[in-house]
């Protein structure tokens, strides 16, 4: 299979991403409502806890790709602009957070170009690369990279090369690559995995980055270098703010959800600590610098 041909060795860094949303877009699928006009009676706190991470990563000199939901754009326009003051990337998280699962072709085209319209007018600029909320792209929707690339971006982050509860697409490159789709290329930057001598292929945040002691992340994460790639890192900004309310939601999802909650801070110091940082876009630039392999047809991707 021909992949993007990328950096290798040592020198490969990490990426530090966020996907920018509210506490209670944990249980979207669970308790609280879809219609995006009820989110309104939640007490907001995004500002504060992406304020408390800008903190955190300007301690250790690095410089996020931050995926904002276009809800939150609209909403907080100061805080979209804030982030690329601070020299972080400004990409997307779609609109409405809707699991791409549960949406038809049409519902995805609308709510990715909804969230880049609204991002780039809190911006004031372009905005390159998108991410599916909880990495919900899987084989039965391989259309979407086409809407992804008629939608004006120019990368994605929203693979899972792997089995992950309801998503993933187990037979995915684990490297970057570039997938070719009908209406153009499109940079492929899937989530980091590693396999455990327990059989589970662990990704770097998320409800793994709580239940996981930080040795055992750190040693994951050498495992994940010593492939010759950098890791890539993903959070959300309530994992910084361990007192955000609770959502009533079933006993397995709520342990995924705030178990551990408490040592999220101490353990993405210690990823910042020990890692050396670009964001997606400084990646995709090197990448596209120099000659690039040619890209893999989007339906070999998801075959089965």
């Amino acid at each position: 299979m021909n992949r993007l041909s990328s950096p290798r060795g040592p020198s490969a860094p990490d990426v530090f991403t966020i996907d920018v949303e509210e506490w209670f877009h944990a249980g979207v699928s669970a308790k609280v409502p879809e219609d995006l006009e009820s989110w309104n009676r939640f007490t907001p706190r995004v500002e504060a806890d992406m304020r408390k991470t800008f903190e955190l990563l300007a301690r250790y000199n690095v410089k996020a790709t931050c995926f904002f939901l276009g809800w939150i754009a609209g909403r907080y326009p100061g805080l979209v602009r804030e982030t690329a003051d601070l020299g972080h990337e400004v990409a997307s998280h779609g609109y409405g957070h809707r699991n791409v699962r549960k949406l038809t072709r049409t519902q995805f085209r609308q709510d990715i170009r909804a969230a880049k319209a609204a991002i780039e007018d809190a911006l004031g600029g372009g905005v390159r690369g998108y991410r599916a909320p909880g990495f919900s792209i899987t084989g039965e929707s391989p259309w979407a990279f086409e809407e992804i690339v008629e939608a004006g971006y120019l990368y994605d982050s929203s693979v899972f090369p792997c089995a992950h509860g309801g998503s993933g697409i187990p037979n995915a490159p684990r490297q970057p690559y570039t997938i070719d789709t009908p209406s153009g290329p499109l940079t492929e930057f899937p989530a980091t995995v590693v396999a455990t001598p327990f059989g589970v292929q662990c990704p770097f945040g998320g409800g793994y980055f709580r239940l996981f002691p930080q040795w055992w992340i750190a040693a994951l994460a050498r495992r994940a270098r010593a492939r010759g790639f950098g890791v890539f890192w993903y959070m959300h900004p309530r994992e910084i703010d361990p007192n955000h309310p609770r959502l009533p939601m079933p006993v397995g999802r709520r342990f995924k959800n705030y178990f551990h909650a408490r040592s999220c801070g101490r353990k993405l110091e210690s990823a910042l600590l020990h890692g050396r940082f670009a964001t997606f876009g400084e990646l995709f630039d090197r990448r596209h610098a120099g000659s690039m392999a040619a890209p893999v047809p989007s339906a070999e991707i998801v075959a089965n």
